[in-house]
């Protein structure tokens, strides 16, 4: 994959069978709510009913609709979601990190007990970055932790033992 000057990695990818399950779920989920919530006999009548009826069938049908956005930006980045350009580590399109700051990749239970592979990086923070959820990784957690290791330490100049199986 090229992206300007550098050439860009690939790390992880994410499988799709999950991402496309989440967006058909979560658009089935949005419909039902819609049909449910739409009552009148025009149009502006049901329009007026699903924005201004119910604020509990509202606000399950806006988290329905984030939910389908979430898992649609995970679908369009599912083929490079952790990569690095030699510089810098990305993590689908938004976040990104210095590769000279990274220090490890660990693996960890948040409070639902969901594993994830989370990202150490030396800012002078406590806190650890979400990297990617084990259940929608394509990879395994240890070739992607020795992946992301590996382009470190060729950023920090300092050979490493990691093994990339």
């Amino acid at each position: 994959m090229r992206t300007g000057d550098r050439m860009t990695i690939v790390i992880a990818r994410l499988r799709p069978k999950p991402l496309a399950a989440g967006q058909l779920l979560c658009a089935l989920a949005l419909a039902a709510l819609v049909a449910m919530q739409a009552r009148g006999d025009t149009v502006g009548e049901a329009v007026r009913h699903i924005v201004f009826g119910d604020v509990v069938m509202t606000a399950l049908m806006a988290v329905a609709l984030l939910g389908f956005v979430y898992f649609r930006r995970l679908w369009r980045w599912r083929n490079a979601y952790v990569r690095h350009d030699g510089v810098t580590l990305y993590r689908g399109g938004s976040a990104r990190w210095p590769l000279a700051l990274v220090r490890d990749v660990v693996l960890a239970k948040d409070g639902v007990g969901v594993e994830s592979l989370r990202l150490v990086v030396d800012d002078d923070s406590e806190v650890t970055r979400e990297l990617v959820k084990l259940a929608l990784l394509e990879d395994t957690p240890e070739a992607v932790r020795g992946g992301v290791m590996f382009a470190a330490a060729g950023m920090r100049g300092v050979p490493s033992g990691v093994t990339v199986n």
